[in-house]
């Protein structure tokens, strides 16, 4: 059977007593009638992470948005009605999603973004500027390597936001603030049980942390990466989907093993779909990669795959994403393609492109 149990915050692990307490958001140590132990045989810690706030004087006293529950959601968009003037923290994959929104709403939007160019961690710099124009070309301004310092709010000291201050003195009036920075994994929640942690939860291939019984998977779990070769924190919702299912079969007595996942974007905004994947932007020194790239200015496609010794490792398809899914693929199964590397950025790439053998192991996967 299964039981849910809503409105409780996990408050407590004990791996001694094999039990879980859960009660309201309190501080921590102090416990009430109103809290639950549970007792557990195997527990699966998939607990997500919480908006990264940025440290901006006055941002705690005024009122700001992010998303983490669709409450979240519903509370921006009552809040839109009759706001015209938005700021956006942070030009990632969020901070564009959002701003797409609000421009189909009407809201004359602001990206601020503290990096040198915007989506830095899913395109090189071309591919970045591809998706720059694009966002400027529907009325959207953006301002990269800033920051916002202050946040201003309106007299009679309410919580509205008024304005922001930048890094280099700008201000920008706005009605609406959204944080879309990223997101950092929970590990408080097992603070003090001795479960190792780097920057989240690690696991290992069976996605089983370093206590016994205990999993760990999305975006608190720090899991395998396919093309690190190693552990690393990679918060999409295809890794921590994978992830979910490899932990309850695990936890359910039939062994699997994580084959690992990887850095993986999607985007479709603003008239231009782009998929990246890997390593998509490799150090400029480091002889051991090939860089394979083609650019159409007329279709306003651009196309890059990254080799290391004979196999992808990284990909950027920018308005013309139909063959990503193969070099996905290959890449996924760590495909030695030497033979016909020329191939992969041809527009009628196709499984019939590669070898018989191939194109068996990709179908059988």
């Amino acid at each position: 059977s299964i039981e849910l149990v809503l409105g409780h915050a996990l408050r407590a692990i004990d791996l001694d007593a094999r039990t879980v307490t859960l009660g309201p958001a309190r501080p921590a140590g102090t416990m009430e009638s109103g809290d639950r132990v549970l007792p557990w045989d195997r527990l699966l810690l998939a607990v997500g992470g919480t908006p990264i706030i940025p440290p901006a004087e006055g941002l705690a006293e005024h009122d700001y948005f992010t998303f983490t529950t669709f409450d979240d959601a519903k509370r921006l968009a009552a809040h839109l009605e009759g706001r015209r003037q938005a700021v956006v923290i942070g030009g990632g994959l969020i901070g564009i999603s959002v701003t797409e929104a609000l421009v189909k709403l009407g809201v004359r939007t602001t990206i601020v973004e503290l990096a040198p160019q915007i989506l830095g961690r899913a395109l090189d710099a071309h591919a970045g500027t591809l998706a720059r124009r694009a966002i400027e070309g529907a009325g959207v301004r953006v301002l990269t390597g800033r920051t916002v310092t202050r946040v201003l709010g309106r007299a009679g000291g309410t919580r509205d936001v008024a304005a922001v201050v930048l890094d280099d003195g700008q201000e920008l009036a706005c009605d609406t603030l959204i944080v879309a920075v990223g997101v950092k994994p929970r590990v408080e929640v097992v603070a003090g049980t001795g479960i190792a942690c780097g920057r989240g939860i690690v696991v290992d291939r069976h996605m089983a942390t370093s206590a016994p019984g205990v999993y760990a998977c999305g975006d608190v779990a720090e899991a395998y990466d396919f093309i690190l070769g190693g552990n690393r924190l990679t918060p999409i919702w295809p890794n921590a989907y994978l992830g979910g299912r490899i932990a309850g079969r695990n936890m359910a007595g039939v062994e699997t093993v994580y084959a690992g996942g990887t850095a993986m974007n999607s985007l479709h905004s603003f008239g231009l779909s782009i998929m990246s994947a890997g390593t998509v932007d490799p150090p400029a020194d480091d002889g051991s990669y090939e860089i394979l790239c083609e650019e159409d200015p007329r279709r306003g496609s651009y196309k890059k795959v990254v080799l290391q010794n004979g196999r992808v490792v990284g990909m950027i398809f920018a308005g013309a994403i139909e063959r990503a899914g193969i070099i996905f693929g290959l890449m996924k199964h760590g495909v030695v393609v030497d033979a016909y590397k020329r191939r992969l950025l041809a527009d009628d790439l196709g499984l019939l492109s590669l070898p018989r053998e191939v194109r068996l192991a990709l179908m059988q996967a």
